[in-house]
């Protein structure tokens, strides 16, 4: 017989602040990404890989108004441009409808 616990984790107001933080830039980077995409788009463009939006991003984290990102993991922001990009990815393919950031 197997059984199963359960267990709430309380997280303290460091890493609820950080958690926050991680959501936020997750978050912003997803529709940064679908705006470049959009942008390109209208432009005439088909995709842009993701490889090339983490450099633009890279980029971004250098200027002054976007300072904040330096202090966040470069976990979060990459696996929010792979997400985003597989999101287009199946828009493009008709598998899915114009990608939008999901509020769960």
């Amino acid at each position: 017989m197997i059984t199963s616990m359960k267990v709430m984790l309380k997280p303290n107001n460091k890493q609820l602040s950080k958690l926050f933080q991680y959501a936020g830039t997750s978050r912003f980077t997803y529709n940064w990404v679908l705006g470049q995409q959009q942008e390109n788009y209208k432009n005439g463009g088909k995709f842009l890989s993701d490889n090339l939006l983490r450099k633009r991003f890279t980029q971004l984290k250098k200027v002054d108004d976007y300072h904040w990102l330096t202090g966040i993991s470069n976990n979060v922001p990459k696996q929010a441009i792979k997400d985003a990009c597989g999101a287009y990815k199946k828009f493009f393919n008709g598998k899915a409808k114009h990608p939008t950031f999901k509020s769960k």
